[in-house]
């Protein structure tokens, strides 16, 4: 999800909507989707770097952590925003219908916050737009993030698999919209003008992430999977290492602070500050390739 959790209560509701993901992946009858979830009998990720075909398409997946350089919060750390406010409270649906006004202020304030004039693209965001741009092979970034720094530092092929801070959507007609202001209950829609249904456009636990056909069709289409800033225990985007391991023969990095929860599924990685490995990551793929 969007949101990582923290806490007892937190993690059962991470519990469940993982649960729930494997349940609507067994259910598509991809043979491929089920596989995720057998590690067991998986094969093992392939060392070493290989120089291959430069019109072969790359995707990244980034999360939180690459974001943290610019100012903004994650979400696991001791200081992190799950150790300020409960999940259950501003996060699920049935917090919304319970206290709209309760959520529209958390939102609110982190909309406020990605605003403000420190908040900017860092070198991690600003190499993987040099790559989209450089690269002669199709480049897209998946990301976990809400915020909008990847459009900022000039990425054009992002997926907001968690949603936009930056735009809200309405409950009745369903229309999404660019939005920068606070959001309040009484706000009437701009496509339906009708009131009440105004909502951050964010995915929250318990709804499933959007653009998944879309996402998946890309994993199986690469040579090259990137993982940034993740913790690597938030379902789907936690099995995409795996998906892309059983229906390719790509490359798989990751890079991160540290070796996240499913680092051993990786071929290879590499630690240290996201502004520090990513740009000399994409300046080895742009000489090289992998």
């Amino acid at each position: 999800m969007a949101l990582e959790p923290r806490g007892k209560g937190s993690r059962q509701i991470k519990r469940s909507v993982n649960v729930k993901w494997r349940q609507r992946r067994r259910a598509s009858g991809s043979a491929a989707c089920v596989a995720l979830e057998r590690n067991k009998a998986a094969k093992p990720p392939k060392k070493g770097v290989a120089i291959l075909n430069p019109n072969q398409n790359i995707v990244v997946l980034t999360g939180a952590g690459i974001s943290k350089e610019s100012g903004l919060d994650t979400f696991r750390d001791e200081d992190g925003i799950w150790s300020k406010v409960r999940i259950e409270d501003v996060a699920t649906p049935e917090a919304f219908a319970r206290d709209p006004g309760r959520v529209h202020d958390f939102y609110n304030m982190r909309r406020n916050a990605l605003g403000m004039s420190g908040v900017k693209p860092n070198a991690g965001h600003k190499a993987l737009a040099r790559l989209e741009a450089e690269w002669p092979g199709r480049v897209l970034v998946v990301t976990q993030n809400v915020d909008n720094l990847h459009e900022a530092a000039g990425g054009a092929n992002v997926l907001h698999m968690h949603g936009e801070l930056m735009k809200a959507r309405c409950a009745h007609c369903g229309d999404v919209f660019a939005w920068a202001d606070d959001l309040d209950v009484s706000m009437e829609c701009q496509t339906c003008a009708r009131t009440g249904g105004l909502r951050p456009h964010v995915v929250w636990f318990g709804e499933m992430p959007i653009y998944m056909e879309e996402i998946h069709q890309a994993l199986e289409l690469c040579g090259l999977f990137v993982s940034i800033g993740t913790s690597g225990n938030v379902y789907p985007a936690a099995g995409f290492v795996q998906h892309v391991r059983m229906t390719t023969d790509a490359h798989t990095v990751e890079l991160n602070l540290e070796p996240s929860e499913g680092s051993a599924q990786f071929a290879e990685t590499i630690y240290g500050q996201a502004s520090e490995i990513v740009p000399a990551f994409v300046q080895r793929v742009l000489e090289k390739g992998w």
